[in-house]
Order: C-alpha cells, then structure tokens, then sequence
C-alpha cells in the first residue's frame, strides 16, 4: 500500500473523528451554520479519500492490503494492533458509509435548520460514521467490535435526539438493551474463537478454522451461532426486531444514515467477513437464510398495516435486510452484499423524500392526514417513485431489480425453493405496500391543512441529495457492481431454463403486485373497509399493525417476570444490609441540618461549648 492510499485510509475515519471533536469540545459556541458546515465537510473529506481508494485500488489491483498503525494492548499471548484491512468488501461499504453518508449530511443541514442542538446533532452523525468506517475497516474483530459499540453508543444518541419528549427517550433506551443483547452473543463468540484459535485477527481465524475444524464440528457450530446472534440484534432480524421501527423517533436523517444505509447492515457485513466460519457450520448457515425469509415476510405484512410513513419504511428496511440474510444463508455472498449497496441508494432516497414530506408538511408524517401532495412537491414525488419502483423491483430501470433477482436466482441455483418462494412472496408484499405508501401519502386529495399548505423545501442541501440518489436508484446505481471476487467465495449462481422461468416470474411479481395494488388502493378502495370492519379482518389488521405482537409477547415472557422478582426481592436482607449507610448518613444530615439554626447566640454557644469541652479534655489528659 504506497503511502498517499495509506494517508487517504486514514482520512476516511480520521476526518468524521475530527469533525466530532471540534462540534464537542465548541461548548455551544458554534452558529447553526458553523456546526452543519463542519459536520457536512468532514464526511465530504472522507468521501472523496474513499474515492481516491476506490480508483488507486482498481488500477493497481484487487488484492487485499494491511495498514497497521500501532499495537493496541500486549496482554501474553493477546495483541491486538489498531490495524485496517482494505479489500473488495471493505471498500463497498466505505464507499456506501462515505458516500451516500454525505449526502444524508448534507440533506440534514436543511432538514434540521432552526432546530435545537444542531452542534449536538452533527457532533453524533459525524460520530457514528467514525464508528461504521472502524467497524469495516477493522482486521480484527476486536476494533470491529470496538466500532460495533460504538455505532450502538451514537445509534442510542441519535434516536433519542428530541430527549424531551418522554417516549423518544424510551424508544432509544429500548434499541439499546435489544442491541446490547445480540452483543452479547458476539462477545461471546469472540471469547470462544480466542480460545479455539489463539487470534482474532480476521484473516488469522479464517485460515486457522479449517485446520482446527472439520464441517459441522459442535465448536463450529457453536461460534457461527454466537455470531449470528450478534447480527440479528444490529441488523433488526428475528428474534431481535423490535427495535426498529419504535427507533423512527430520532431524526428522518438519523432514520436514513442509520436505519437504513449502514448500522443495519452491519450484521450482514459481520457474517460475510466471517463466512469462513459459517462454511464449518452449514446447520447455522442455512439458520440465517431461515430467519431472513421469516423475517423479510414477518416485516412484509408488518408494513401493509403501517400509517405513518417512517414506521413503513422501518418494517420495509427490516425486510429487505432479510433478503440480504436469505442470500447468506444460500452462501450468495456477492448478492447479499451487492443488495446491500443498492438497498443504501434507494432506502436512504426514500427516507430522504420522507423527512422532505414531514418537513414541507409541517412534521405531519401520517398517510391519513396526508394525500394531494405530488403536484406541490414535484421532487419528493419522484425521490419516492424512483425509490418505492427501486423497492418494489421494477424490471429493468431500478437499481433493486438487478440485486433482488441476483439473490432468488441464487436460492434456486442452491435448490433451496421454500427460501426462494419466500423471497417471491416478500416481492409481492413489497409492491404492494409501496403502491399504498405512494397513494396515501401523494394522491387523493389533502386530508389535513398542514397537505393543504404544503410546499417543496428550496436550496442546494435540500435537492441536490435527492437528485443524486434518484440517479444511483435506477439501473446506472447497478452499474457499481462491488468488486468481491478476490474476497468471497463464488456463491450458487443459477442457470439454464429454470433461472430464465425465475427471472421473468419475479418480473411479473413485480409488475403484477404494482398493478394490482393501484386497482385495489384506487377502485376497490370500499372492499378494503369492508375487509377491516369485518370482526376477522379486524383482527388481523391489529396483529399486522403490531408487528405480529413481539413486543406484547417480550413483554410478557421477560419483562413482567423481571419486574415481578425484583418486587419479590425488594426487601431481602442483603437489600436491607446495602440500604444501611444510606439510613445513617441520612440520619446524620437531618441531625447535623438542626443545627443550622440562623442564629448567632447559638453559634457562639456552640462555639464556647466546644471550646471548653476542648479544654478540660486537654487538662484532665
């Protein structure tokens, strides 16, 4: 690695982190537009060293290169360096984290204009991209998990950015521990892959797998599933989900940065890079594939009951996480990471065109109160067309078509057809709840004032992000095929006939899903409302609205035991032990506190009084 490309790596993280000191350490000095400013230009900085990266690699090579700055600890035989690893995998996820990471930042400096703590706002974007840009570039797992808390740390952060208000507070608390749980099972699987193999250098582990392993071995299986744990938690998959969607309480551009384009797909990134690992445990491989098919339709019938329009794209976003989930499970690794990329380009379009829709509507983001937009938001119009056909996989012209088809044919070429007609389904159930997020939120006519009074936002942070990812969604954001073959292993790729019939299946999938929803959203409108007042139609809105109950389940199965013990416990004698210096000093203050009387005799009593007691123990020793 020559040393301007060792220069410009370090700049992809140094820059954010730098941005982040400078917006802390200002104490609220800095103007809004100072703070925005710095936060804008740090990511750009980093944009641009990832482009010079992403040229310098392509002209001298695919080939995997180590950047090792210092030795972190030497505890024994333990010691971790700080050190970076750049490769095909690395690089398109910095290109993804950098680069539509600074458009989201610069659509942010509009989105959050007049609002309070924009200083502490920018300071935590810029924060979080430090954290995701070590959480990729890491060649251990040690500094991936040191970036890996810290996504978590800022995640919390932003999500309860508007900290006043009570349940955004309870929304970022909740992502937290859900989080923290599925790390849990990754720091587990660390200390075990320790253990077994001596390291946890990436490339390390994956060379010694093999030789301490066979396919299938218990220990194998044991540190894919501690692995795979930790990626359900991040990346919003079952038994882990919950979090998501209540985690739209933070900003729209936290939503887009986040929830969609990065932190998500960090789990996914964790078990592509370990895919050695899950190559000596096909049991738990196929695990993966399972709760991504699960999870893609579980969050499909989620989003058909939604009406706010960020809770759509959150069960959406978990969704297509899933596809990505199913294609690791069929060792398609280049088409999970290849959706990957594509998802970042049109799920951030569509959070983009959101927070455009809430702040142009006045914060109004309910599909009911909404409607008759699209004549007085022409942009955002075509942000959520391009985005939601992208979504929907029109055949063709989106970006998600070429990604989304890549990881059924790959199923099929597997032979795994239950996963594959699951991946079909959740297509259908994808066109038809974006048919219904465009309808509800752009046509009709306006259901409230605030879409009556409506207008499009103006200024080159508010349109430019827009256009540039409206372009990046369409086939052109296909073009960017990540360069992977030198880093993972060639996935089942089908071919022949029965990958042609696919291939024009998930097409008609996908147009018929579109045209059948506009002929139910807009003629058949009266069989919907029947359809819901219906005591059993009624009932499964409900259950779909509520995520299929997870959280009244969690609530049940965890969280009332807890509570429920710790009333048991509340008065045990260790308790009751512990309580005891908190009585006393409690005791002292209030006698001390009636001494404190605001009189001067008394202090001059007490003064004297002292004195002589004072003296006459000097005397009589």
């Amino acid at each position: 690695m020559n040393l301007p490309t060792q220069a410009m790596l370090i700049g992809t993280f140094f820059f954010p982190l730098l941005g982040a000191l400078l917006l802390a350490f200002s104490f609220g000095r800095r103007s809004e537009w100072a703070s925005s400013a710095i936060g804008v230009a740090s990511i750009g900085l980093a944009a641009l060293c990832t482009l010079g990266i992403g040229l310098d690699f392509y002209d001298h090579g695919r080939a995997a290169q180590t950047l090792t700055l210092w030795q972190w600890i030497a505890v024994g035989d333990f010691r971790p360096t700080i050190g970076l690893m750049l490769d095909g995998l690395s690089l398109t996820l910095l290109g993804v984290i950098t680069g539509v990471g600074f458009f989201i930042h610069l659509f942010a400096s509009w989105y959050m204009r007049g609002e309070e703590g924009v200083t502490r706002f920018f300071c935590f974007m810029n924060l979080f991209v430090f954290s995701m840009v070590l959480l990729v570039l890491g060649d251990n797992l040690l500094l991936l998990y040191f970036g890996w808390e810290g996504v978590g740390l800022c995640s919390y952060l932003l999500i309860g950015y508007y900290y006043r208000t009570s349940a955004n507070g309870w929304a970022a608390f909740k992502a937290f521990v859900v989080t923290r749980t599925g790390d849990v099972f990754l720091a587990i699987g660390m200390f075990l892959l320790f253990v077994e193999l001596g390291s946890l250098n990436i490339q390390t582990l994956l060379a010694r797998a093999p030789e301490a392993w066979a396919q299938g071995d218990l220990m194998a299986q044991l540190a894919a599933l501690m692995l795979l744990g930790g990626a359900v938690g991040k990346s919003a998959q079952l038994p882990l989900q919950t979090w998501l969607a209540d985690a739209m309480a933070g900003p729209t551009p936290v939503s887009a940065l986040i929830h969609a384009a990065t932190m998500v797909t960090a789990g996914v990134y964790l078990i592509a890079r370990t895919q050695g690992i899950f190559a000596l445990a096909p049991d738990i491989q196929l695990l993966v594939g399972i709760i991504g098919a699960l999870t893609l339709l579980m969050a499909g019938f989620a989003a058909l009951a939604q009406t706010d329009i960020k809770r759509v794209l959150a069960y959406s976003t978990m969704s297509q996480i899933g596809y990505m989930f199913l294609a690791l499970g069929v060792g398609a690794y280049d088409a999970a990471i290849f959706h990957l990329m594509t998802h970042a380009f049109f799920k951030a379009l569509l959070f983009l065109s959101a927070g455009s829709v809430i702040i142009c509507t006045h914060h109004e983001q309910d599909m009911r109160h909404l409607g008759g937009l699209w004549r007085k938001l022409p942009l955002t119009y075509a942000g959520f067309i391009v985005g939601g056909a992208a979504l929907a996989a029109l055949p063709l012209v989106t970006a998600g078509f070429y990604s989304k088809d890549a990881i059924l044919v790959s199923a099929l070429g597997a032979g795994h057809w239950v996963l594959m007609l699951a991946g079909l389904v959740g297509a259908l159930l994808t066109s038809i709840y974006t048919v219904r997020l465009i309808l509800g939120t752009f046509h009709g006519q306006p259901k409230s004032d605030h879409a009556r009074e409506a207008h499009e936002g103006k200024g080159f942070a508010h349109g430019l992000p827009l256009i540039v990812l409206i372009v990046m969604s369409t086939a052109l954001g296909a073009q960017l095929v990540p360069p992977l073959a030198e880093v993972l292993p060639a996935g089942p790729h089908g071919d022949g006939t029965g990958a042609h019939v696919l291939e024009i299946v998930a097409m008609l999938v996908a147009v018929g899903g579109v045209v059948g929803a506009l002929w139910l959203f807009r003629r058949r409108r009266g069989l919907l409302r029947r359809a819901v007042a219906d005591p059993r139609g009624a009932k499964l809105w409900t259950l779909w609205n509520a995520a299929w109950g997870f959280d009244a389940l969690y609530d049940r199965l965890l969280v009332r035991p807890y509570q429920a013990l710790v009333r048991v416990n509340r008065s045990d004698w260790i308790n009751t032990l512990c309580n005891l210096a908190p009585w006393l000093a409690g005791v002292s203050h209030r006698g001390l506190k009636r001494t404190q009387t605001g009189r001067l005799r008394h202090y001059a009593f007490s003064m004297v009084l002292g004195a002589t007691l004072l003296l006459a123990f000097v005397l009589v020793g």
